[in-house]
């Protein structure tokens, strides 16, 4: 294929809760007329991420139980091997990964395996910040700065949850990691698609500054043992009246700890699916849409963090079902 016939591909990062899910679901909501093609990868063994991608006519790729940039990088070859074989029924290819994912490895893939060089194009590594945590993420998370090292583009997200002073030194931080790549500053990743799709803006060579090993082999790196994550499940509805008050307590006295947390939740009598999402202290829940007819109404809640209690967590959820007594799965 000539350059121009290989498909781009753009690579969301962030860390945990910075607001990739909900980029994705812009791109997808936008009246561009084009078809993507999306991956998901999440961490941990039950999935959730893939069903708070909005409704669209573009298909979901998952993949569970490992970070994209360790485990499943075989996964990725093999999904965009198979998404070559119907070429002419996307325009492009998004790949949201975990929040705990070095993007490094990922962009390696597609100038290292010749088959997936030759189809596609690493248009940009666009990462989402969260403006309010970015600074201690920084600290605590080697994965943060490689997401930002690496990024072509910077989407410095929640801006509404900081000063126009704590603005500034959060870019002038994020300048000394990665002193060339664009930044936009955005609320609910609200922004102009153009400033981050087909770019082209992957720059190969700014990468080989930062990292002169890029492509001589490849990068290995291991997740922090001390972040870890575990699932709630239920068949069983769960109470609103109780529900709601206790996943605010989780988030008051385990927030400087709970790293993420993201939900889809069924309420007894609603027939609306209910998503709850959390980043530290911050919480956020909505109705999201109708329970399809066809679909099991499948309480789902992964939590990631240091050292949360998960049997006292799980205690909590229990008692927040309709008629107590319940076993989580």
């Amino acid at each position: 294929m000539t350059a121009l016939d290989r498909i781009p591909v753009t690579v969301l990062t962030g860390y945990l809760g910075a607001g990739k899910t909900t980029l994705l679901n812009r791109i997808l909501s936008e009246n561009h007329g084009k078809k993507y093609a999306v991956i998901v990868n999440e961490f941990g063994e039950v999935g959730i991420d893939n069903d708070l991608v909005v409704d669209a006519d573009e298909e979901v790729f998952q993949m569970n139980n490992g970070c994209i940039c360790c485990t499943v990088r075989s996964d990725l070859i093999r999904i965009i091997d198979d998404l070559m074989k119907r070429r002419d029924q996307f325009d492009a290819i998004l790949i949201e990964t975990t929040g705990l994912a070095d993007p490094g490895p990922v962009a390696q893939t597609f100038f290292v395996d010749e088959d997936v060089q030759s189809k596609t194009k690493l248009d940009a590594i666009v990462t989402v910040a969260d403006a309010k945590h970015v600074l201690n993420e920084i600290d605590q998370a080697h994965e943060a700065q490689e997401q930002l090292a690496l990024a072509d583009i910077i989407l410095l997200n929640k801006t509404d949850l900081v000063s126009e002073d704590e603005l500034a030194e959060v870019e002038q931080r994020i300048r000394r990691i990665n002193p060339t790549a664009q930044i936009h500053a955005s609320e609910r990743c609200r922004i102009a698609l153009e400033e981050i799709l087909g770019r082209n803006a992957f720059d190969l060579d700014r990468v080989l500054e930062i990292e002169p090993e890029f492509l001589k082999h490849f990068h290995h790196h291991h997740h922090d043992d001390h972040v870890t994550s575990f699932s709630l499940l239920s068949d069983a509805p769960l109470d609103p009246q109780r529900f709601l008050p206790w996943i605010q307590t989780v988030s008051q006295i385990h927030g400087p700890e709970m790293l993420r947390m993201k939900g889809i939740i069924a309420f007894e009598n609603d027939d609306d699916r209910f998503v709850v999402q959390g980043v530290h202290m911050l919480l956020e829940g909505t109705h999201q849409r109708p329970w399809k007819p066809d679909e099991q109404r499948t309480t789902r809640l992964v939590f990631i963090g240091r050292g949360l209690p998960k049997e006292e967590i799980e205690q909590g959820f229990r008692e927040c079902f309709v008629h107590e007594g319940i076993a989580a799965e």
